[in-house]
């Protein structure tokens, strides 16, 4: 059976050393995190997802979700009462407002717990996750009554929430949905369509689920122009704010997955169900996108924890299995044969695992602490730098987070040799769990094509300007120090090559947009490269700054030390043949027609 132990001391590392969260104690709801409050946060955090989440991932998959004659659906064993824990705990609160009952801390504690949550059980995880997002698009953008009316219990975990934008016949061009929203002369509107892919659509965990649903009005625009959003509880709200008559809105038929079998993804069919509009007329695309930027976010930091919990179960696994000798001799000459863990193909796998997850922690909680700088920085130029970040930010966190994730998780099965193929062993689900985190919320070719086509040019290239002046900075205060100067100059190399490549699709994305979206991809990864390696000159500066007075963390650091080496040796090179590909441009391969691509008889 596979095994979960929540990262505390390296989170720890990152929350109080590396961010320093405390030295942002003068702003709003960042004075209660103390080093002692956020050190208490993270372990019992990772307790709780350790001993109440994680044994129910294995049931999660095997049992899945069932949907009931009525439509109604039953969550797998275990579920239910793991959510009334995880709702009592007041887990789902951490970093809501105060005023709608939460506990106000800063979202980068919140950005804590959803990687513990997902790596001890991912398709758990997304109940309270798609709440989340739920919630933010309300805050935004919902009226004063419907904050009042939907978000207290929302953020307590007593109802759920949802985002319905996928129908049948379209995902990412959502200007072509079909579901209709008709006025009804008091101010509600009756909600008639078909949506798909709707996590956590029906379930059994919550008194209520509040869906928000993207539709169109009469006359509305047949485009993107034309979307509006709606608040369609599953039980109409009564006056004294109880759940009441039950909204015309049913799940239809529960998706037959690859993976995360314990989230009940429905298609869910509205039938005249009575909706409100969410902030204004054919802006709901707008609404919706606080939401899906939320959301983008965590299935970022989903693809960290289906690494995390690979690559710690994969390292059992070579500590304890028996296969051949070192090359350098027997390792262990009493024993028949040595551990796979000496063997340096096993040892490069766990090391590129071990690479990503700790530097792709980093720029998670960063990416977290971006939110809160966003509206809580002292300044307004603060908030606007924060803001540009968090932008550039969220679709290399949700890109190339998933995508090596994915990698990772998969390697970390290769380490099993056949036995990571056999579902005892607990790899496959994580494999698989993974593969869907590359998907959702956005197919990372859609953000690699947000990152390039978007917030590259975004206010003249403010951002990606922002961030090439805050590594620099950084590349230039390592060079001042012996023990990082090597790895300065690796990471300025590394930058180098996404400045070059940055110019390249300035100087010929115009002339051909094919150029743009051929290299897209590449430029993400460039960016994720050169940005997990910022959190490691980050991690280093620390690590190398305690190392004399270290005491009995002295190995912690020394291994911070090494395993930022092995980043810079192993994955920055990387950056230079993605550059070569990027710039080799579309020619080659928009050259054949739709023809070759036919199989001949």
């Amino acid at each position: 059976m596979p095994t979960y132990t929540a990262p505390t001391r390296d989170t720890r590392f990152i929350i109080n050393e590396v961010l320093d969260l405390a030295s942002y104690g003068n702003l709003p709801g960042f004075e209660m995190a103390t080093d002692d409050v956020t050190d208490a946060v993270i372990n019992e955090g990772g307790k709780f997802c350790a001993e109440v989440l994680a044994p129910l991932n294995r049931v999660g998959d095997e049992h899945g979700c069932v949907r009931n004659e009525d439509g109604s659906v039953t969550t797998p064993p275990g579920f239910k009462e793991a959510f009334d824990q995880f709702r009592e705990a007041g887990w789902g609160t951490l970093a809501h407002d105060e005023q709608f009952g939460g506990q106000g801390m800063p979202h980068v504690l919140g950005f804590v717990m959803e990687e513990f949550i997902s790596s001890a059980n991912q398709a758990f995880g997304m109940y309270p996750g798609l709440t989340n997002g739920a919630i933010s698009a309300l805050v935004a953008k919902g009226s004063d009554e419907q904050k009042a009316m939907y978000l207290p219990k929302m953020v307590s975990g007593e109802w759920t929430g949802t985002m319905n934008l996928t129908e049948p016949h379209c995902g990412t061009d959502l200007g072509m949905i079909r579901t209709k929203a008709e006025p009804q002369g008091d101010g509600s509107y009756s909600i008639t369509g078909t949506k798909i892919f709707i996590s956590a659509g029906e379930h059994d965990m919550s008194e209520n689920i509040i869906h928000l649903v993207l539709a169109k009005t009469p006359g509305a625009p047949d485009s993107t122009k034309g979307i509006s959003l709606f608040v369609v509880p599953k039980f109409l709200v009564n006056e004294d704010g109880t759940p009441g008559e039950r909204n015309g809105v049913m799940c239809g038929s529960i998706e037959e997955k690859m993976g995360i079998h314990g989230n009940s993804t429905c298609v869910l069919n509205y039938d005249g169900a009575k909706g409100w509009m969410v902030g204004d007329e054919n802006k709901g695309l707008a609404a919706m996108f606080i939401m899906m930027n939320a959301a983008r976010l965590g299935v970022g930091i989903q693809g960290l924890s289906q690494a995390e919990v690979a690559y710690q179960n994969a390292v059992a696994y070579a500590l304890d299995r028996r296969q051949g000798r070192a090359l350098t001799g027997p390792a262990e000459p009493e024993a028949q044969a040595d551990p796979i863990f000496v063997h340096p193909d096993v040892r490069r796998m766990l090391m590129d695992a071990k690479a990503f997850t700790e530097a792709m922690r980093a720029l998670a909680l960063w990416g977290g602490l971006l939110v809160d700088l966003t509206h809580k920085a002292q300044t307004e130029e603060e908030r606007a730098e924060a803001d540009l970040l968090l932008g550039l930010m969220t679709p290399v966190i949700k890109g190339y987070g998933t995508d090596k994730g994915y990698e990772v998780a998969t390697n970390m099965q290769q380490v099993f040799g056949g036995h990571g193929y056999i579902e005892e062993w607990g790899m496959s689900q994580f494999v698989r769990d993974a593969r869907i985190a590359q998907i959702y919320e956005g197919t990372n070719g859609v953000q690699a094509m947000d990152l390039c086509g978007r917030k590259l040019a975004q206010k003249g290239g403010a951002a990606v300007q922002a961030f090439f002046k805050h590594v620099g900075e950084e590349i230039s205060a390592a060079k001042e120090v012996d023990e990082l100067k090597d790895m300065a100059e690796a990471l300025e190399k590394a930058l180098g090559q996404q400045q070059a490549s940055t110019m390249w699709f300035m100087q010929n994305a115009m002339q051909n947009p094919n150029h743009l979206g051929a290299g897209a991809h590449h430029y993400m990864h460039i960016m994720g490269i050169v940005t997990l390696g910022l959190m490691w000159l980050k991690m280093a500066k620390v690590a190398a700054s305690k190392l004399a007075s270290a005491g009995d963390d002295k190995a912690f650091y020394e291994q911070k030390l090494a395993t930022a080496r092995y980043y810079m040796d192993r994955y920055l090179p990387d950056a230079g043949a993605l550059r070569r590909k990027l710039e080799a441009g579309s020619d080659s391969l928009m050259a054949l027609g739709e023809d070759a691509f036919q199989t001949a008889a």
